[in-house]
């Protein structure tokens, strides 16, 4: 089919349309056409218009010269027929555009063009006229007319929004297909006016998403940014009021942040955090029981927490006798002094010692080396119990660094738990943390075998202080070499049954690691501010001299 074929409105085929047919101005007899042997259609009793007619001859003289009425010709001469009339659909059989004829009856009939014979071929029979029945030569039977096609209705539009409807553009979309055919290519490639309010609105539309789009994604984004690299919420100034906050043990500096948080104290945790980090005092921060104020800024917050007496705490100091420790405690908690001595007497082994702490029997105190040296929070409403539980996770926390399993064998030792021992002798006799590696090796080296200055024995005045529970710097050599106790070392070869006091981090890093430069075995203060290390009697001799001389100016003195 050519671009003039078929659409809405009827229309005849181009002239010079090359299946028009062979346009000669021959007139003769006119005859049916025979193509390829076949008839033009199978109906006898309908009359068929075309089937008289010739592709390059005329009409017959019945119609004088004139051209026939065709109803499906709009440029006839007879006013077109309706096309969604009840009639037949003529548009969707070949034979609804007929090829134009001549005026005059053809002399000869000429055999139509190859091509045409082949489309004639496979053209279907004209459809009969209305009223007329359907009849099958093959079966002989009659059907009725509207066997055909129904006529071809215009497939139903979906609904536009409200927002694009216009009432009076919509009358024109009821505009006779035809007329809409005939001028569709004359407005082809041209907006109308209704086209161009729709793109009006279409693009306030998407101007309308994109503008809200953006807003969403600038607020989100915000938000995004803010939460990440933007300052944490916080409050200003040193706050009100007053609060008790528990911070738990082993607890990280956001925990810590976090529970500050839920009592009101800060606005944020991550503020916290951040405050923590620029002041560099994130490694000092430690739990606890603290007292502070509402609503402060994290800064402030922290400032306080560092400051000892902003802390419902009790300090331990490095060396400290349980008894001692037991006495604080009671003082704390507004105790009858004993009450935590006889806590721990009789709950020691649900306090959550080490298995190894109670390897000997002759131990004087069980808890001895394990109330870890720190400052603790004890809360109003603390029980002796709960103190002492704190104390000892600090410890076996601390403890677990050292590898005091492996270190006790590597120094010949039995357990760790003397390892332990020898931590709190080396604490106990050092005058400042410079003399603990010497003095952890005098240890060492007075416990060896070789050792025929001593005999294996240490001679620490500090452990007989332990056990008569006491502190005293002159003691007679009577006395200390006289009196049987395993903690005795000037009696008893070896260590001590178990820790003489409460070591600190640097006690047990020099007992890890000892002074190996020499082979330290007396050691003695002179002045009372250092200590003098020798590996040899005589030197050391000396040095007793001149403290004995000291001692008596000093007496003297008095």
């Amino acid at each position: 089919m050519t671009e003039y074929g078929r659409g809405y409105g009827s229309e005849p085929w181009h002239p010079e349309d090359p299946l028009y047919g062979e346009q000669g101005s021959s007139r003769g007899q006119e005859q049916q056409p025979q193509w390829d042997g076949q008839q033009a259609h199978r109906y006898p009793q309908q009359a068929d218009p075309y089937a008289q007619q010739q592709y390059n001859g005329g009409w017959d003289g019945s119609q004088g010269g004139q051209l026939p009425y065709d109803p499906y010709d709009p440029y006839g001469q007879h006013p077109p027929a309706d096309p969604y009339g009840g009639g037949p659909d003529h548009y969707a059989a070949p034979e609804a555009y007929p090829p134009p004829q001549h005026p005059h009856p053809p002399q000869q009939a000429q055999q139509p063009p190859q091509g045409m014979r082949q489309q004639q071929q496979y053209q279907q029979p004209p459809h009969p006229q209305q009223g007329e029945p359907y009849y099958d030569e093959g079966t002989g039977a009659a059907d009725d007319w509207r066997a055909g096609p129904e006529p071809h209705e215009p497939e139903p539009r979906e609904p536009e929004h409200a927002f694009f409807a216009d009432r009076e553009d919509d009358d024109q979309d009821d505009a006779d297909p035809r007329e809409e055919r005939r001028g569709g290519r004359e407005r082809r490639g041209k907006k109308t006016k209704k086209n161009k309010r729709r793109s009006g609105r279409a693009c306030l539309v998407v101007t309308l998403f994109f503008a809200g789009a953006v807003g969403t994604v600038g607020y989100f984004g915000y938000d995004f940014i803010m939460s990440h690299f933007g300052s944490a919420p916080d409050y200003e100034g040193d706050g009100t009021g007053d609060v008790q906050v528990d911070i738990p043990e082993n607890s990280t500096i956001l925990e810590m942040g976090l529970a500050l948080k839920r009592a009101g104290v800060i606005k944020s945790a991550d503020a916290f955090s951040e405050a923590a980090v620029d002041s560099k005092k994130d490694k000092i921060l430690q739990p606890g029981t603290y007292s502070l104020r509402k609503h402060m800024s994290a800064a402030s917050a922290i400032e306080l927490m560092v400051n000892p007496k902003s802390r419902n705490g009790l300090t331990i100091r490095e060396g400290l006798r349980s008894a001692d420790v037991y006495k604080l405690i009671d003082k704390k908690l507004h105790l009858k002094t004993g009450t935590t001595k006889n806590v721990a007497e009789n709950d020691a082994k649900s306090l959550g010692l080490p298995s190894w702490a109670n390897d000997s029997a002759k131990i004087k105190d069980p808890l001895e080396g394990f109330l870890y040296p720190s400052t603790y929070s004890v809360g109003e409403k603390a029980k002796p119990a709960d103190v002492l539980k704190q104390m000892i996770s600090r410890a076996k926390q601390k403890y677990a660094k050292y590898d005091l399993e492996t270190n006790a064998e590597k120094f010949h030792l039995n357990s760790p738990l003397q390892l332990i021992t020898v931590a709190s002798l080396t604490q106990a006799e050092g005058m400042t943390h410079d003399d603990f590696r010497k003095m952890a090796a005098v240890v060492y080296n007075r416990l060896s075998p070789n050792n025929t200055d001593t005999n294996q024995k240490l001679e620490f005045d500090s452990a007989f202080n332990y056990l008569k529970n006491q502190s005293k710097i002159n003691i007679s050599t009577d006395e200390i070499r006289n009196y049987n106790d395993p903690y005795n070392t000037y009696f008893y070869r070896g260590l001590p049954p178990g820790p003489i006091g409460n070591p600190g981090e640097d006690a047990l890093k020099a007992t890890v690691n000892p002074d190996k430069s020499n082979r330290w075995l007396y050691f003695i203060s002179v002045d009372g501010k250092k200590t003098d290390f020798t590996t040899n009697l005589t030197d050391h001799m000396k040095l007793v001299k001149e403290f004995n001389k000291r001692q008596q100016a000093q007496k003297n003195a008095k």
